[in-house]
């Protein structure tokens, strides 16, 4: 069928989603379903992506978000059966249906999973797509929905530390002052057990350089080791802990994880074990510390440290007993 002929059918049901009442635009999602399906059967993939893809934001426009959101489930599944790889226009194409859901539309978290357990399958990424985890995750973090948008952002892309810091800093603001340290960590630990080191320092800075910014009284001392700055507060051990923990892992030093395990054991004894997990598999991660065998830590890991639940997007990376090299220091704040 030519191109012409294909717009002229998508032109005419958008016409009448927008013009026609609810049982219209039922007809066209019904009619588009139809159209799509015998595309589909001819392995005309182009034209089964374009009418889905257009309809099913019609619809979403018009607020039919069941049956727009239904459609937009389908496109995927069109992807999946031929084979495509996220590129710059599937990607533009579910991310333009996504952010026309409304956030109470049950529908839309099955298309989330549809769009990322296809971008695993048929991406370079075992845990999906990093651009579409970092879209995702920065709409959870607008509507305020932060262990959602925590399992993307931990997964996503080079610019989604500082969306993840700010939304960790915000809920923050909300709790106690001396909770920082554990608003940090939320950020900070999943991106050390993904091997994201320089997301990790990243998220830190970005964390420190707004709870200073904010709190022009807080004591701090800047304390410099062989070209590594680091900010001490006396007042937040487990802060001063985080930014140590980076920087031992930058160095690759076992030495100095063990030193700063044992100076900071009683208050890392007071979260009642809510990190220890993680630390487990940090120690052996990056020191090769070797860390008594579990069931399935890297879940119970992220259960504690998130409150229920598995590990964002699934992990990205399964710890293993082989060292992690961290990239080249770039310093901390």
């Amino acid at each position: 069928m030519s191109t012409s002929k294909i717009e002229k059918i998508i032109a005419r049901l958008q016409k009448r989603i927008v013009e026609g009442q609810f049982e219209e635009q039922y007809e066209a999602a019904q009619e588009t379903r139809l159209v799509a399906a015998r595309y589909t059967k001819q392995a005309n993939w182009p034209a089964a992506i374009d009418i889905l893809s257009n309809v099913s934001q019609a619809l979403l426009r018009a607020g039919q978000g069941g049956s727009g959101g239904d459609l937009a489930v389908l496109l995927v599944d069109v992807y999946r059966q031929a084979g495509q790889k996220p590129d710059g226009s599937s990607r533009g194409k579910l991310l333009t249906c996504l952010r026309l859901f409304d956030a109470a539309e049950p529908v839309r978290k099955k298309f989330i999973k549809e769009m990322i357990d296809w971008s695993k399958r048929f991406g370079d990424y075992p845990a999906g797509d990093p651009e579409l985890h970092h879209v995702i995750g920065t709409l959870y973090a607008e509507e305020h929905e932060a262990e959602e948008a925590e399992r993307h952002l931990v997964l996503g892309t080079k610019d989604s530390a500082e969306v993840l810091s700010r939304m960790e800093y915000e809920w923050y603001k909300e709790d106690d002052s001396h909770m920082a340290p554990l608003y940090c960590a939320r950020a900070v630990l999943p991106y050390l057990l993904v091997a994201n080191v320089r997301a990790a320092n990243a998220s830190y800075r970005a964390f420190v350089a707004a709870l200073v910014a904010d709190n022009k009284g807080l004591a701090a001392q800047e304390v410099s080791s062989q070209g590594a700055d680091l900010r001490v507060f006396p007042s937040l051990p487990l802060l001063n802990f985080l930014g140590l923990l980076l920087l031992a892992v930058q160095k690759g030093s076992p030495d100095l994880f063990r030193q700063l395990k044992i100076k900071y054991a009683a208050n890392i004894g007071e979260l009642g074990g809510c990190w220890d997990t993680a630390l487990d598999l940090v120690a052996e991660m990056y020191f090769g510390i070797q860390r008594p065998r579990q069931s399935n830590p890297l879940f119970d890991m992220m259960g504690s440290l998130f409150g229920g639940g598995g590990a964002p997007g699934g992990g990205q990376r399964k710890p293993a007993a082989k060292r992690v090299e961290a990239p080249a220091a770039e310093g901390l704040d």
